[in-house]
Formats: structure tokens, sequence, C-alpha cells
């Protein structure tokens, strides 16, 4: 599970960096598909700083956290970290939806990213939690 888990932190790293790359591209905007899906609209908004810093960036340092913490098989802080993570993801999904009307590829693909790590975690969570003791352990 660890692999596929460190696939999915790449995958989202991946979406996260093409969101940058977009927020700081001064031409068109290759993801300028209609008037319901524009990168650059998204990644252009006062929505996409925290301060001074691009939240693509905040998501490429967190897919790199989650890979690492996939590496060492940190699964115990991975869930606490998918957590925050889904629920930043999800208020973006609103800022999208709501505010802005307009969505971003790469945004919705890190959410489909992270909505699949943490259904990952937690579904190895209640797995480990109904596995029966071994033998050895109920003696």
């Amino acid at each position: 599970m660890r692999y596929v888990l460190i696939v999915l932190a790449f995958i989202g790293l991946v979406a996260s960096s093409l969101a940058l790359r977009e927020h700081y591209n001064t031409g068109d905007s290759p993801c300028d598909i209609n008037a319901k899906w524009d990168c650059g609209v998204v990644n252009k908004s006062i929505f996409a700083m925290i301060g001074p810093i691009p939240v693509a960036a905040i998501g490429i340092v967190g897919y790199l956290f989650l890979g690492f913490l996939a590496f060492r098989r940190s699964y115990f802080l991975m869930r606490v970290a998918v957590v925050f993570a889904l629920a930043f993801s999800l208020y973006l999904a609103h800022i999208e939806k709501d505010l802005l009307e307009v969505w971003c590829i790469y945004c919705v693909a890190s959410l489909i990213t992270i909505s699949l790590m943490t259904l990952l975690l937690f579904a190895m969570r209640v797995a480990d939690m109904t596995r029966k003791p071994s033998k050895a352990l109920s003696s």
C-alpha cells in the first residue's frame, strides 16, 4: 500500500506543479476549455494566494510531505495530514463552485487524489482494526 500512496502523492505533486505553473503563466491558459473550466481564472484569482504564498505551492509541499510519510509508513501521521488536506481541498472546491463559478482541472485532479488517499488510509485502518489477532498474540 505504501507504493500506491507514494504514486498518489506524486500525482498530486504533478497537479499542484501544473497549477503553480498556471499561476505564473502570462500567456494563454492551456486548460481554458470553456466558461466553466479555466485554470487561469482560478489560479490568478485573489483566492490563489494565502498571504505571499500561492496555494499551489502549499499543495506541492503538502504532497511531498505525504509522499515522505508514505515512504516511512507513518500512516497515523498521514491520516492526520490527509484530513486537513481534504478539508482544505473541499474548501477550495467550494470557492471554485460558489464564488468563482469556474473550475480548474488541476485542482479537481488534486481533490480526487487527496480523496483517494484519504479513503485508502482510512480503509487500511478499518482493515487493521477488524483483522483477527493471530494465535501467537492472543496467548
